[in-house]
Formats: C-alpha cells, structure tokens, sequence
C-alpha cells in the first residue's frame, strides 16, 4: 500500500506531504489547481523519465519521496531481497536537479532506474500514463488471464514443473552421451583424436620442469664451459690455489707441535686441502660430462614445444592435461558403449514428453475456457461503465501438436495471448495497445480489476480520466466497482464527479493559492464538513444553499451505506 507521498519544489509546490490510506482515495480540486502534478510526482518517483519543466521556478533541484508498506508474501520482498533491502516499510526517494543529474534511493540504498522499474512494477499500476498500462503489454495479458482461474491453473503449472524437470534431467543425460547418432559418431571421432594425441605424447608429471631446466642450460652451455674450466683452473693449476693451500699447510705443521693454536690452524689448513682437491675432483668431472649436443638441443625444443601446444588444448599443466585423457577416455567409453542406455534414455525422455504435452494441452485448455468467461464478464462490465458497445475477446497462438512440440516449453506452457478490443459498434477488434484512448484505457481497466482484483499482486491501482465521457448513472457505477476493488486493493483517482467523490474513504483537496508574491500548490486532507463543501462544489451548488449541502450528504450517506453493505457480504 502507498502509504505516503512527500514531495518538495515540483511545479508550484513548494512542499507537500500527502498521506494515503486504505481503500479508496479521491484527489478533487478544480480544474488547473495542480491534480495532474500530483499524479506526475508520483510517475517521476516511480520511475518516468525526468523532465526540467518540473523543477518549481526559482529553485534548482526538485525531490519527491514515497513510502510503501508491505505485506509479508508480496513478491517485490524477493527483488528487495536480491538488492538486500529488506524491511517492512519501502520508502523510495528521488531527486533531480537543473544539470539534469539526479539520483535514486531504496531505504537509503542508491538504486538505478533499472532497479527501480523492477521494483515499482509490482507495486503501482498508474493509468493515465501509457508507459504503466501493464495490461497494453502482452507478456503481462497471459499473467492476468491465469490470475482469473488462479487455483486450477497453478495446479497444472505445480504439477507440470517436476515433470518438466524430470524431462530437462534425463535430456542433460543424453547430450553427455552425444545427443543423436550423427552427433555421436563426430564426438567420437574428435575423443579419438584427443586421446591419441595425448598418449602418444607420453607425457608424465614433473616432466616439463625438466624441459624448462635443461633449455636453460642449453641456452648457457658456453658460459656454463667457461665458468667451469676458469673454476677448475684456478683451483688445481701450477701455483693454483690448491698449491698456494698446500704450501701454507706444510709452512704450519714445521711448528703445530709448538703451540696447540698452530697445531689447529695446521689441523685446519689440511681439511682445506682436503675439501678443495674434493671440489676440484668434481668440477673435472663436471667438465668430463659437459657437452652440448645439437641433437638432444633439438629433441629438448621439440618436447618444450608439444607439451605448449598440449596445454594450450587440454590444460595449463601436466596434470591438467593427463585429467583430461581420463575424462576423454571415461566419455570415450561411454559413447561406444551407446546402444543399450541411450534407448533405455531415448524411452524416458518420449515417456516425459507425452506426459509434458498432455499437460500443457490442459493448461491451454482451461486458458481458452477461462479466456471465454474472462472477455465475457469484462464486456458486462464495460456495459455496466457505458460502453455497450465495446468487444473484447483474447488470441491465442495456433497450439502445436505433439509433433510440433519442440523444446521451448516451460512450467509456463506454450501460450501467447493478445487482448483484442473494439469499443465501438462496427470496429474490428484490435491489439488493445493499439486502439484505446486514455478514458477507455481506465475503464478498460477497472473492468478487469473488477474481475481479477483479488489474485493480482499489485497492491496499488491509480487512475487518471476515469470521468471522461461518462454521466452520472455510469459515474455511480464507477464509486461503486471502486469501493468493490478496494475490499482487496488501494485506489488512488481523480475525479471531477460527485458521485464518485463521495465514495472516498479518504478525501484530498488540491488548490492552487496565492502566498506573498507566488502562487503555490497545496494539498490536504479533508475533515467530514470540508469533504461535505468538497462534494456540493462538485455537484454544482453553493455552500450556502441548504439543498444543495443536503444533497452532498444524501450522496455521502448513500455511499457509506454501500460500502457497509459491501463490508457486511465480504464478511
């Protein structure tokens, strides 16, 4: 439910907070006092395109806020959820200033415009501008024709949906096979290539650490040779260290006996001599063993090579690569192996399809019957509204046959639907979107609130031109199809008409006024008396007259009656 709406320097209003109730709330005011701005506040906030011209003269930004309770199994709760906003009460706030920058916040959060929309349009049905006619869009027409026979159809849909994933389970079963015969025999072939390839390779784990380490010492064979035969000479050479080291020991063990310090240092010197004859032995062996190879250089490239174009198939590793083999070889198997599972699979999957069809042909099924009674209990409506004349009826796409079904289906079934209408005597009937002007539009609309109310989600109905072309018998038709809906959902509407003022069960007066220098608009509540002057104005009689002030409080009195009586037969 809208519960609130704030807004601050749009058009001439400087500030206003108009607080909304449940049932049915009447925006009245003569004719330029600013009810249009109200209902422009409203569609900004919503979501609308913003436009300059509505900043108030003489500011630089305007705002407007709404504020919406929430009943716990409203399905926005799961978008609010996703954009974790979560609580009870949903205040959206928007600003726009003269750059044309603006922002947008959900319980504080900063949202797009985007997440927005996603958000008010499960909230708020505005009639009166096109882009919230939620009935002109067709992927919304199907929706209202299940609300109308809600119980039986989302039985068929609950118990069309494991079926349906039964079905998805054992096609996801037969694709990992290879899907049909001639997808098989090229999956194979491509299996066979990969296993091939990577066994004949004959890679192991570790290897291309090898690889890597032996082209580097590729790369460096003519340093490496110098650094070693430079170390070797230096060492073992005449006059090398080796000889300088043995010299200095023999120089010390003349006096180790003369001195326990010159022993330790003779007893040292002598393992030096030791340890480096030790790594000069290795390094001529090192320089034994070292030579470069053109051949086995070439056999390292080719190797780094294979193992790069390996990984850049089956894996960024080793490992990687040699799991894939495995999984090639399991899948390998398993598609050879084809013939007696895939029929068992292929059975199963024909089984669920049937099922699947027969289903979706009872959903269709009971749409067209529904359709039938749904068109044909909103033109009485429509009738009841003062378009006798009008013609509605809903198409259906060609249904498919079994044959023909495809795999597009959903839990949804495989309906398209349009609403055709005619409003006139002789007009052929027409996409709805196409043909309905703005008054029609609105009583379009409560004629089809008036059947499906109760099972729409949307909490919020606001209707603009609801009084366009209508009289006054036709305008208490339309309080009272108002004061029906609201049993179950919020009205919020403008009207010129009396008969349909009366029926508020909260009345707002919008008047344009002047303050200082400046014209202002203003909106408030109304007391019982200010509602009662409220009505006579709109019957056309001074609040002087004592008939005319009658008149208003027979029209309230009958109204109030009506609604008791609705309240009593709902109860």
């Amino acid at each position: 439910m809208l519960a609130k709406l704030e807004l601050s320097n749009i058009a001439l209003i400087d500030h206003a907070e108009i607080d909304f109730t449940e049932g049915v709330n009447i925006l009245s005011g003569e004719t330029g006092s600013g009810k249009s701005v109200i209902l422009d506040s409203i569609n900004f906030v919503l979501g609308a395109k913003a436009d300059k011209s509505m900043i108030r003269y003489g500011t630089d930004e305007c705002s407007a806020s709404v504020t919406f309770v929430l009943p716990q199994n409203h399905s926005v709760r799961k978008i609010l959820e996703e954009l974790e906003i979560d609580d009870d009460t949903l205040i959206i706030y928007r600003k726009y200033n003269k750059d044309g920058r603006g922002s947008i916040k959900v319980n504080g959060l900063s949202v797009t415009a985007n997440m927005l929309k996603q958000i008010t349009s499960h909230l708020v049905d505005v009639h009166g501008q096109s882009e919230h006619f939620s009935l002109l869009k067709e992927e919304e027409q199907l929706s209202v024709l299940d609300n109308y026979r809600s119980e039986v159809i989302s039985s068929i849909k609950e118990n069309l949906a494991p079926v349906i994933a039964e079905y998805n389970a054992v096609n996801s079963n037969l694709r990992s096979m290879g899907g049909s015969e001639s997808e098989r025999a090229i999956r194979l072939d491509i299996l066979k290539y990969q296993i091939s390839e990577i066994e004949s390779a004959e890679l192991y784990e570790g290897e291309e650490d090898e690889i890597i380490q032996k082209r580097q010492l590729i790369a460096n064979a003519e340093k490496i040779g110098n650094a070693l035969n430079s170390a070797y000479a230096a060492l073992s050479e005449d006059n090398g260290a080796i000889d300088g080291l043995r010299s200095s020991q023999h120089s010390m063990s003349q006096i180790s006996s003369l001195d326990a310090e010159y022993g330790n240092i003779a007893s040292r010197l002598d393992s030096s001599v030791i340890e480096l004859e030790d790594v000069s032995e290795c390094i001529k062996e090192l320089i034994d063993s070292f030579e470069f190879d053109p051949n086995e250089a070439e056999r390292i490239e080719q190797r780094y090579e294979t193992i790069k174009t390996l990984k850049k198939k089956y894996g960024s590793s080793i490992p990687e690569i040699l799991s894939f083999l495995d999984k090639a070889i399991e899948e390998y198997d398993r598609l050879t192996n084809f013939d007696k599972l895939g029929e068992q699979l292929i059975n199963e999957k024909n089984k669920y399809k049937k099922k699947i069809y027969g289903l979706i042909k009872q959903l269709h099924d009971e749409r067209v019957a529904a359709a039938k009674e749904f068109s044909h209990n909103v033109e009485a409506e429509l009738k009841e509204l003062g378009m006798g004349k009008a013609k509605f009826e809903i198409e259906f796409d060609e249904f498919p046959t079994f044959e023909d079904l495809g795999e597009s289906f959903n839990e949804n079934g495989l309906d398209s639907v349009r609403f055709m209408f005619s409003a006139n005597l002789g007009e052929p009937l027409k996409p709805l979107a196409k043909i309905i002007s703005g008054g029609e539009i609105s009583r379009f609309m409560l004629a089809v609130h008036a059947q499906t109310a109760k099972a729409q989600d949307i909490s919020t109905f606001i209707f603009d031109e609801i009084d366009s072309g209508i009289s006054g018998a036709i305008a208490s038709v339309v309080a009272e199809k108002f004061a029906k809906i609201a049993t179950e959902k919020q009205i919020i509407a403008i009207t010129h008409l009396p008969q349909i003022a009366c029926m508020a069960d909260n009345s707002l007066l919008i008047e344009k006024i002047e303050v200082g220098d400046k014209t202002v608009t203003i909106v408030k509540n109304l007391s019982k008396d200010e509602r009662v002057r409220e009505i006579t104005r709109l019957v056309g009689g001074s609040a002087d007259s004592a008939a005319a002030v009658a008149h208003a409080n027979e029209m309230i009195a009958a109204a109030d009656k009506f609604k008791r009586e609705l309240s009593g037969a709902k109860s």
